[in-house]
């Protein structure tokens, strides 16, 4: 069964239409890329997803794990395992990671039944080390202060902490040197589990020289326009994004 399954999804901000028709799905264990060029409306089909109240859905459906959430507001979608990391995560001066990310997992657990102090702490040095992250950063506020780079890892610290079934993952490697996007892509392949379906938003190919995608679909001008295997992303880097002929739905997803 697809775990998230998007139906002809229409959303607009501020009255105009962003997104005219989108339809795609992921299933757990995969990994899918979405691309497209810069205003293809990628991000907003993730902010979409997260139920973000400035982009309103005028037709359509998002449906996860058989159930449609198209509805609901964005707290009840993430404690149903869906995630969203942002392009540009914004600073919380005052909010410690370490009591941010507790926080966040008691809310998906039983209200009596939180995770202990001892246990979380456990759990949070553990991912830390496997994502090569400084123990450092439990004590630091929310991003502040932090590089592109460490922006990014604490993302992908947040998305193994949370454990979430369905992680959206909006440009991670905007902005990375070599370095940090090797860093980023190695703890995106380690949390790519059976168990969760990763929707890859990128708009160049070179995170999937490190992460490879099941599949990849383009969006072009708030649709989708075609998909393919990983090979289509290496015929957009070589080509463009001029080279792709853009498809109705029914050959896209034939």
């Amino acid at each position: 069964m697809n775990e998230l399954q998007i139906k002809d999804l229409r959303v607009e901000v501020e009255g105009k239409e962003i997104l005219k028709g989108v339809s795609l799905d992921v299933s757990k264990g995969e990994v899918v890329a979405l691309m497209g060029p810069n205003g293809a409306g990628k991000s907003s089909l993730g902010y979409a997803l997260l139920g973000h109240p400035g982009y309103k859905v005028t037709k359509g459906q998002i449906m996860f794990k058989g159930e449609d959430i198209t509805k609901l507001p964005t707290n009840e979608r993430a404690r149903k395992g869906l995630f969203l990391s942002f392009q540009y995560p914004s600073e919380v001066p005052g909010v410690s990671t370490a009591n941010f990310l507790r926080t966040a997992m008691n809310s998906r657990r039983d209200k009596k039944n939180p995770i202990a102090v001892a246990e979380f702490i456990k759990q949070l040095k553990e991912t830390m080390k496997m994502l090569k992250i400084d123990e450092s950063f439990m004590h630091r506020y929310i991003n502040e202060g932090f590089s592109g780079g460490e922006k990014k890892r604490a993302e992908i610290l947040q998305m193994a902490m949370l454990k979430p079934e369905m992680a959206i993952l909006d440009e991670t490697d905007s902005g990375l040197d070599v370095d940090s996007l090797k860093v980023v892509a190695d703890g995106i392949n380690k949390l790519a589990t059976p168990e969760t379906g990763i929707l890859l938003i990128t708009h160049y190919q070179r995170i999937l020289n490190y992460v490879k995608p099941n599949r990849v679909y383009v969006m072009i001008d708030g649709r989708v326009a075609t998909s393919g295997g990983p090979e289509l992303a290496h015929q957009i880097e070589s080509q463009g994004y001029e080279s792709i002929k853009v498809l109705p739905n029914d050959e896209v997803f034939a």
